[in-house]
């Protein structure tokens, strides 16, 4: 990988002379890579970074049991690598306000959920259909008007902006990152695949509003394999809309500080029409009826308190709720609560702790069709340890009740652990 870097510096960035010793021995790029695993690679990462070019290197290995329910009893093991690249356009060449990022990442492991588990939210967000490499994002983004207006356009992924809560990411279970209503769809630009997309952002002091407009169908559905970017007719476009509001913490105290207060609404459509769940629903010619799939939904991330001698220290919570259309999904209604507490242990105040609960309602139409439950249930607790600056350890214990809405299937519990490297 090493090396993989240092030819695309040489071929894209070499005129601006990257490897140039810096005049200070030590500066933050170089503080920062010397906290991973393969370090500051003699300097020339620092380098690269302090001429506008950010290298990450990120590993996770999961290895998760099922110990009673499910499909069956098992273990399994899932990995994920990514390697994400961030430029600073203005630094590299003198683009004024301008940025790009570009993600490419891979799978490995087994289909856990799948084959182990069959709950409808799954319990691992690197968990995927299929084992692959792809570009994930790829995108330029110009800034206007002192910051405050942002384009975006390119390979994009919704869940890196959208409908999401910082206070969540703890969590292994899919639905802390993007939530079921959304992420049931048709194929929305999710992990792992993204599509192409257009996406505008005002932000004034404490309110924001963002507008994405992407392909309706990400990827190649027939080659799961590979980046691909098709625009073919009868694909439509996905819109979302999200305004939010976070006050920003000011006066004393506020260095330092741990805090979160997001409060954001939104709002998703595709431009597409969908078959109804019910083959029998036609219209006088015999043709499926099909309907707008489309959602709305809320969430809010709040700092409950913090430690009065470590500020960095704290408990948040996060709620969120989200509709879709009930005609064509399986879910009409998701909920999530959970809470994060950050420094929980004493001498631990890098570690994290967390407990959440999620909600996923079937809709009337496939209760009726499938006599389902009406819910599935997901509580999951999980601790985060982390052992060295680029090494964590993530124990969770999770537990789903009615997994899938199935009324045969088993309560299910999961035991499992995350080992995540910066590399």
């Amino acid at each position: 990988m090493k090396k993989i870097v240092y030819i695309f510096a040489l071929v894209f960035v070499s005129p601006l002379s990257l490897f140039a010793a810096e005049d200070s021995a030590v500066d933050e790029c170089t503080e920062t890579y010397n906290k991973t695993l393969t370090g500051d690679w003699g300097g020339a990462r620092a380098s690269l970074c302090n001429q506008g070019m950010n290298v990450d290197l990120v590993h996770k290995s999961d290895v998760l049991s099922t110990v009673a329910g499910g499909i069956k009893q098992g273990t399994a093991w899932l990995g994920h690598t990514e390697v994400g690249v961030g430029l600073d356009l203005e630094k590299l060449w003198g683009w004024d306000k301008m940025t790009a990022f570009v993600l490419y990442h891979s799978q490995l492991g087994s289909k856990f959920n799948a084959n182990y588990v069959g709950s409808f939210m799954g319990v691992d967000n690197i968990e995927t259909g299929v084992n692959g490499t792809q570009f994930y994002q790829a995108w330029v983004q110009k800034n206007f008007a002192e910051d405050r207006f942002s384009l975006l356009g390119g390979l994009y992924a919704i869940d890196s902006e959208f409908y999401v809560t910082e206070t969540s990411g703890l969590f292994l279970q899919p639905p802390y990152g993007m939530a079921n209503d959304l992420a049931q769809s048709n194929g929305p630009p999710i992990f792992p695949i993204g599509a192409l997309a257009l996406r505008l952002k005002y932000v004034a002091d404490d309110f924001s509003v963002q507008y994405a407009l992407m392909d309706g169908v990400p990827g190649d559905p027939n080659n799961p394999y590979g980046t691909h970017i098709r625009l073919d007719k009868g694909d439509g476009s996905l819109s979302i809309v999200e305004f939010g509001y976070a006050p920003k913490l000011s006066g004393e105290g506020a260095e330092g500080r741990e805090y979160f207060n997001k409060t954001a609404v939104g709002y998703w459509r595709y431009s597409s029409r969908f078959a109804d769940l019910d083959p029998a629903v036609v219209d006088a010619l015999g043709n499926p009826i099909r309907h707008a799939s489309q959602g709305a939904y809320f969430l809010a991330e709040r700092t409950l308190f913090v430690e009065d001698d470590q500020p960095s220290n704290g408990l948040s919570g996060f709620v969120r709720f989200g509709t879709a259309t009930s005609s064509i999904h399986q879910a009409d209604k998701t909920g999530s609560v959970g809470l994060h507490y950050h420094g929980l242990l004493d001498g631990r105040d890098d570690d994290m702790a967390g407990i959440a609960v999620t909600v996923n309602h079937a809709s009337d139409k496939y209760r009726m069709l499938n006599n389902s439950s009406s819910i599935e249930t997901n509580v999951e607790a999980i601790y985060r340890a982390q052992i060295n600056p680029w090494f964590a350890l993530q124990p969770t214990v999770q537990y789903i009740n009615h997994p899938n809405m199935d009324p045969v299937l088993k309560n299910i519990w999961v035991l499992g652990v995350r080992a995540e490297i910066g590399l």
